[in-house]
């Protein structure tokens, strides 16, 4: 079948698009900002100008697309495409499904970014050929997504995977976005890390490898504190121990519950690697019931930004080919 299917995935900065073959592999993938202004009411018309735009620059008609997957951050109404909330976009109870449907002419199937990040993996990436799946997103926040016996789980209202507010640190945690304290986003995501690592300098002599360098002028940040982790030094080592800790904790919980085959951990903070994962298996090997431990897999993700827009294109296939 020589068709497309058009992934999407929204993120608050830029919205990346691409054509995907009904077998996963990208055509051709582009991105364009994303227009916040009035609530986001551009967003949907912005899409659709594109989508005819990049189309008729590679000279193909809207008939070569199936229909369009799209992931957008917050909980969605699988059934209905509605955005329950997306905080950094503006948008309460949004209809994405339908205006991008009048938009474009085409049919449309809208999901979590983090449910589709994990779809993409299970699909095309470091899940491939498993079934049970933990997928989690270490970027600026802590994304979640959980497949069971193949199929995304939502929950009731949408929420289901929220692995980044689970409570990791009951008393005395740091205010989460969410408005709750202690969640594994303020322990786990980039910004967590840099507080924890801040937090540590100040407390420390000023003798180690990353208060060094940002006496020297550098900029604190997690792969700053990753690469000196790496090198050998104390502070940072220690912050990556903690965080990792954390990590391990959570995701022994989420594994008792679901008992997955593999745990893909993905997002910028995963690119640190090995760094980062060989703790994250320490404590999870400490924190996790025996069978579930012995047969669940942490492994980092392999398809980066790419996830989300094939696991995007994963929903159309699904709903629309097969």
């Amino acid at each position: 079948m020589n068709k497309w299917i058009m992934g999407i995935d929204l993120g608050g900065t830029t919205i990346k698009l691409a054509f995907i073959s009904v077998y996963g592999e990208i055509v051709h993938k582009w991105e364009i900002p994303t227009d916040i202004s009035e609530n986001g009411k551009h967003i949907t018309i912005d899409i659709a100008k594109a989508i005819d735009d990049k189309l008729s620059e590679l000279g193909e008609s809207k008939s070569k697309v199936v229909g369009i997957g799209m992931g957008a951050p917050g909980p969605v109404n699988y059934v209905t495409g509605s955005i329950y909330e997306a905080v950094n976009l503006g948008w309460t109870d949004y209809p994405l499904k339908d205006l991008l449907e009048v938009e474009t002419s085409l049919p449309a199937v809208i999901d979590n970014d983090a449910n589709l990040a994990a779809v993409g993996e299970m699909w095309k990436g470091a899940g491939k050929g498993a079934k049970d799946i933990v997928c989690v997103t270490l970027g600026t926040g802590v994304g979640g997504g959980v497949i069971a016996n193949g199929m995304l789980i939502h929950g009731i209202s949408g929420a289901a995977g929220e692995i980044g507010h689970i409570t990791v640190v009951p008393e005395g945690g740091a205010p989460c976005n969410c408005g709750k304290t202690g969640c594994l986003e303020t322990v786990t995501s980039a910004t967590g890390i840099v507080r924890l690592a801040a937090e540590a300098i100040k407390v420390s002599d000023g003798t180690s490898l990353a208060a060094e360098k940002i006496k020297n002028g550098e900029i604190l940040s997690s792969k700053l504190i990753f690469d000196c982790a790496e090198k050998g030094d104390q502070l940072s080592l220690a912050v990556v121990d903690k965080v990792a800790g954390y990590l391990g904790l959570a995701l022994a919980n989420v594994a008792n519950v679901l008992n997955p085959e593999k745990i893909v951990i993905g997002g910028g903070v995963s690119k640190a690697g090995e760094v980062l994962i060989a703790p994250v298996r320490e404590a999870f090997k400490r924190h996790a019931f025996t069978r579930v431990r012995e047969s669940a897999e942490i492994t980092t993700a392999t398809l980066g930004n790419d996830a989300g827009v094939i696991g995007a294109a994963w929903l159309v296939k699904n709903a629309y080919i097969e």
